[in-house]
Order: C-alpha cells, then structure tokens, then sequence
C-alpha cells in the first residue's frame, strides 16, 4: 500500500482516529459534553476529508475496497446521518443512569463499519464491515440497562444477527468454492450460469445474511421489537445507516450481475419486495406505538426500494439512491422527533403522548408533520419524488404488477400516517404540557429545522442531489 492508499482512505482514517481518541479521553478523563464535541468534530472531519479526496476517485484499494464516487456518496451520506445522530444524543443521554461517554464510542464504531460496506469491493471487507457495525449495534441497542425492552431488544438483536451472519459466511464459503475469488467484481463477471447450483445456493443464503440486516420480510421478525427497545437516537441509526449501508453493497454488486438474468433471483427478490410491501403497512396499521409504527414502515420502504432494485439499469441505481437519501432525512427527522421529547424514564414512543402537541409545540408539531407526509408520499416532499423515482425506473422496466402494488400499499400506508396527524392536532384534555413533552434544548431545534430544511428542498428543489448522485454512480453504469 502506497501513499496514494492511505490518502485515499482518509475519511476511514479519520474515524478510526477519532475513536481511538474518544477512546483515551474517557480513559483519563470522563466528560458528556468534550466526548460528544470530539465525535461530532471527527465525523465533521470525516466529511471534509471525502471533498478533499474527491479529485483522487477512483481508486481500489489492494482488492478489498474501492472508493469511487460511489462509494463516497454512501460513506458522505452515511457520515451525515451519523453526525445527526450524534447531536440529537446529547440530550438525550444527559441525565440518563449510564456512562454516556462510551455511546459516542460505539456509535463511531458502527459508523466505520457501514463506511467500510459502502467501499467494499470484496467479501473479506463485506463480512469485516459487517461485523463491525453488527456488534457496536448490539451494545447501542441495550445501552440503557435499566430498560427491560431495551436489554430484550438487544438479545433479540444478538440472537438473530448471529445466525444471519452463519447463513452469509456459509453463502460466501459456497460462492468461493465455485470460483476460488472472493472479489466481487470477479465473481459478478463469472456469474454467467443460471444453472449453477453452487452459485445459486450461495448467492441464496448471502441474500438471507443482508436480508435481515434490510429488515425485509420474511426476515423482519427482530425490526418492531428492536426499534421498540432501542435508545430513540439508536433506533434512527439502524434504521438509517444500518440499512443504507448494506443496500449500497447489494446494488454495487447486482449492478454488474443483470438480475433479470437469473429467473430464480428475480423471483426470489420479487416475493420479498411484494411481502414487505404489503406485511409492512397492514401490521402498522394495528400499532399504537410510534417507534412500532415506524418500524413496521420502514420494513413497507425497503420493499419500495427493492422494486427500482429489479429494475436495473443506470434509471435503478439513480433511483435507489435518491430514494435512500429522501428516506435518510424523512426517518432521521421522524426519530429526532421522538428524541428530543422522549423523559429520562422512557421514550416518547406511545401515540397518547402526542396528543395535542400542535397546541404546545406548534413548530416541532410542523416538522414532525411534514416527515410523516414525506413517508407517505405526498408533493413538495423529499419522500414523494423518492417514490416517484422509483415508480419511473419500475414503469421504465415493465413491471407493472410491482408499480401497482406499490401505488396500493402506499395508500394504505397513508392511513397509519394521517392518523398520528390527526392525534398530534386533537384537542388537549388536558392544560399545561403533556408528561413527555420535555424542554427542548437549542441543539434539538437547530437539528430538526435542518432536517426539515433539507426534506422541503430535495422535494422542491432536487436538481443538485440528483446532479450528485448521477456523478457518483455514472462509473457503475
């Protein structure tokens, strides 16, 4: 590894460095506010670091990573998300009964492994990456051990993980046997034989492996309970980054594999977007918990993505990762709400916390509206162009029965969405704020209008994102 290497992976050098750091500092010194300004400080670095190693893109890495301009607008988007999540932790964790320092610690952590998802260009890098996020999650998840939910959560999470990563191992020790490469590239070229059993049962049970990570049906069984328990602020970045990161692996690799080429994938990845789609947003609409609500949702949008996944194409890939950065800043916004006004003794999670805080909270009330809308679907956000992408890139490869399932699920979606509007402008019964409705702090106004700011300008106005993002994957067309 040269020079030209190392400078190229600055943005992982500065994670790390900034873990390494965060780590010290708590050895020698305990502090809430100085570990959360050195993780902000770092990942800010992290993402100054990608501008500065933009011009040298792209660039592979021996055959583990890559980083081309795709791969830096995951790593960027994924260090965004992480940054949020940072400041909107602050607050959440002061005055909690835990260490908060060694949150900051765990959350750089994941954010270096699904960093090293984005860049990965080989199944050693892919599992690494993987695992990396995997297990700061499972800590992140029961960080707060005097929580019951919490503690099941992240046994639950533990659990499943584990045997999710057995099924990946076991695919990639089956795809090696037919190929003897572990680079994706290589084996996306050789990958020519429908036929091919080997190839088939291993791509098969790698699906399984980012399957659960996806949250997609039918390996979704962990995402209500676990988006429950969780900390509000580590329920935001699993369903953000968590997922984000291994869809951008998924689509770097099937970019070069057609799928459409393999009947039986198709058919396999067809079944699980139709079964999210629909499985996700009927059990939301018998959900009184917000957080469960949001979990049954997100599972509903993977299945939305997977319908521009099969379409392929240079329009798919566009696609996809529009819709991944509408939904980054719709569900990072919907959690921050919950953050910010979640008590030191729980979340504010249950839909009778909310009601009538358009009375109290005007402003936030406003916010929290335009992310649910966003989610829905509707004009002049972030989330509607998402899925009108995604509608174009599956009517552009005629797949019409999945377009129409996706127009019918989104209305029924619309349903559990109104009805939290609805409850968030009821009258109150009673005067004076609600028992979950806590002093906000400046930090979690300034992030929320950013976020809104955001999701009002990619919905308004998305010529410079898309502009983006058209540069960051032209080199995977």
């Amino acid at each position: 590894m040269n020079a030209a290497d190392i400078i190229i992976l600055l943005p992982l050098i500065v994670i790390s460095a900034a873990a390494v750091i965060v780590m010290m500092t708590i050895a020698f010194y305990r502090s809430h506010v100085l570990t959360s300004v050195l993780t902000i400080a770092g990942l800010a670095a992290a993402f100054i670091a990608l501008l500065v190693i933009s011009p040298m893109a792209p660039r592979s890495v021996t055959t583990v990573l890559i980083m081309d301009g795709y791969a830096l607008f995951y790593i960027g988007l994924v260090i965004a998300a992480a940054i949020a999540v940072s400041a909107l932790s602050f607050d959440y964790l002061k005055g909690r009964a835990c260490n908060q320092d060694e949150y900051y610690l765990l959350l750089l952590l994941a954010t270096l492994g699904a960093c090293v998802l984005a860049a990965s260009s080989h199944f050693v890098s892919f599992f690494l990456g993987l695992e990396i996020l995997s297990v700061s999650l499972y800590a992140l998840i029961a960080y707060l051990r005097v929580s019951e939910r919490g503690n099941e959560a992240g046994l639950k999470y533990l659990v499943l993980a584990g045997a999710s990563s057995a099924f990946l191992l076991f695919g990639m020790a089956l795809v090696y046997a037919r190929f003897g490469t572990m680079e994706l590239a290589q084996v996306a070229q050789n990958s020519g034989a429908e036929k091919d059993l080997m190839l088939f049962t291993g791509l098969a049970l790698i699906i399984v492996g980012a399957g659960f990570k996806l949250a997609a049906v039918p390996f979704h069984m962990w995402t209500s309970d676990v988006y429950e328990g969780a900390p509000a602020p580590v329920t935001a970045f699993v369903a953000t980054v968590s997922k984000g990161a291994v869809f951008a692996l998924l689509l770097r690799y099937f970019t070069v594999v057609d799928i459409r080429n393999y009947t039986a994938l198709f058919a396999i990845f067809t079944i699980i977007a139709i079964s999210s789609m629909f499985t996700g947003n009927l059990l939301a609409l018998m959900q009184n918990n917000i957080k469960r609500i949001l979990a049954y949702s997100s599972i509903a949008h993977m299945g939305y993505l997977l319908v521009a996944f099969l379409a392929s194409g240079p329009l798919a890939i566009n696609a996809v990762s529009f819709y991944l950065a509408a939904y980054f800043v719709t569900t990072l916004g919907a959690f921050g709400i919950i953050t910010i006004l979640s008590g030191k003794d729980r979340d504010a999670d249950e839909l009778n916390d909310y009601c009538g805080m358009a009375w109290q909270r005007p402003w936030l009330t406003g916010i929290f509206t335009a992310m649910l809308l966003s989610l829905a679907g509707i004009p002049l956000t972030a989330g509607f162009l998402g899925k009108f992408y995604v509608v174009t890139a599956g009517a552009n490869s005629a797949l019409w029965p999945l377009v129409i399932i996706l127009v019918i699920t989104s209305a029924i979606g619309l349903y559990y969405y109104l009805r939290i509007i609805i409850v968030l402008y009821e009258q109150p019964e009673h005067e004076g704020p609600g028992p979950m409705l806590q002093h906000v702090t400046l930090t979690g106004h300034f992030v929320m209008t950013a976020l809104a700011v955001m999701l009002i300008w990619i919905g308004v106005y998305p010529s410079p994102i898309i502009s983006i993002i058209q540069a960051a994957v032209a080199g995977l067309k």
